[in-house]
Parts: C-alpha cells; sequence; structure tokens
C-alpha cells in the first residue's frame, strides 16, 4: 500500500515535469496554468510534498527551456531552413528581431517571454542559435524561472483550499448549465419531431381527397 502511495506520488512529480517540459518547447499551454494546478493539488492533498512539487515545476521548466536552447544551438540556421515545424517559430522576420532584443535586453526579455504564450519557444531557441554562452544561458534562466515558478506556486500553493472550493463551486455551475443546455436540446428536438410527424399525419389524410377527385370528373364525363 506504502509502495502504491510513493509510486502515485511519483508519477505525479514526473507528469509536472514532463508537462511543463512541453510547454517549454512550444505546447500552446501557459506555463502558469500547470505550475498552478501543482500548487493548488499540494496545498490541498497532504500527501504531496510542497518542496518536491515546487522543484519538479522548475526542473520541468528549466528542462523545457534548456531543449530549445539545445535545438538553437547545434543545428542552428539550417534547422530553422529545412524544418517547417520550427521555421513557423522563428521565421526570419522574428529572428532578427529577436536576436537584437536579447542582445540589447537579455535578461528582460528572457524574463518578459516566459508570460507570452508563443514567444517563449522561440526566445530560447533564438539564444541557442546565437550561441549565447551555456553558463550564462542557464543563470539567467534559472533566475527568471525560479521568480515566475515561485510567485505563482507560491500564491496558489498560500490560497490552494479556496481556489479549490472556487474550482468545485464552478464544475456545480458548469454541470448545472451542461444539464440545463441537453434538456433545451433534447426538448427542441421532441418538438420539432413531434411538428415533423403531425405535418406527415395531415399529408397523409389530403391524399385520399385529392386521389378521389380524377374518378369523379370521370363518372361525370361517362354520363350521357
Amino acid at each position: 500500500m506504502i509502495e502504491c502511495e510513493v509510486m502515485d506520488q511519483l508519477s505525479y512529480y514526473l507528469g509536472i515535469i514532463i508537462v511543463l517540459i512541453l510547454t517549454g518547447c512550444g505546447l500552446p499551454i501557459p506555463e502558469e496554468v500547470p505550475i498552478i494546478a501543482a500548487g493548488v493539488a499540494s496545498s490541498v492533498n497532504k500527501d504531496l510534498d510542497p518542496w518536491i512539487t515546487f522543484a519538479s515545476c522548475l526542473i520541468g521548466a528549466l528542462a523545457g527551456d534548456c531543449v530549445m536552447y539545445s535545438i538553437g544551438y547545434h543545428f542552428g540556421h539550417n534547422l530553422i531552413k529545412e524544418h517547417p515545424r520550427f521555421a513557423s517559430l522563428l521565421h526570419a522576420e522574428r529572428e532578427a528581431m529577436i536576436e537584437d532584443k536579447i542582445r540589447r535586453h537579455g535578461f528582460k526579455i528572457f524574463f518578459l517571454s516566459r508570460f507570452m504564450v508563443g514567444v517563449r519557444a522561440p526566445v530560447y531557441l533564438a539564444a541557442g542559435v546565437l550561441r549565447m554562452p551555456f553558463k550564462r544561458f542557464l543563470l539567467t534562466d534559472l533566475v527568471c524561472a525560479t521568480s515566475v515558478v515561485g510567485l505563482f506556486f507560491g500564491l496558489s500553493y498560500a490560497y490552494g483550499k479556496p481556489i479549490a472550493e472556487w474550482i468545485k463551486t464552478g464544475e456545480w455551475l458548469l454541470t448545472i448549465l451542461v444539464a440545463l443546455a441537453v434538456v433545451g436540446v433534447l426538448g427542441f428536438l421532441w418538438l420539432k419531431r413531434r411538428k415533423l410527424a403531425e405535418l406527415a399525419d395531415l399529408s397523409e389524410l389530403e391524399e385520399p381527397v385529392t386521389a378521389a377527385a380524377p374518378d369523379r370528373e370521370g363518372q361525370e364525363s361517362n354520363q350521357p
């Protein structure tokens, strides 16, 4: 039983790391979403260690950034030219703009890009393309990631229970709204089907009358 709980906790921490690596590699989900979810979960679930959870968030964020940096560093401009996926992330105009911003405002660009979906991955990819020294990159990224992850994780952990209650209330409201929508759609379909059935009955009643009309005219024409 204890081994199962330990395995569940390890898989949870590993899941956080994987999700944050994917967000760093361009997954269109804000980095803050899994961090806030992890903070709320560790606040509500006492089986989760908040420090290990925070460390998992930080490791995942840094690992995702390092993956993009490594891709840019080792493959550079050729990768951007040959692969459409990376070309869409970092086309020529965008690359020139990001490179200029990194040279002029390195730390600020790294820090602000963490809050922008669709910008963070190209920035770290461009840092690798520019062959920015890895120690400098890692130190800058460590400061930025620790600040952002610590802020969102700390707030979500501190207010985890109220947030969880709000989510539960939201789930109930959403469930009620979905139920009402389903009832409304079923009612509309039932009324529509009933009207179609009534129209079909009326058309069946009108057919004998129209069919009998020619017979009556034929009988009148046969009379002398």
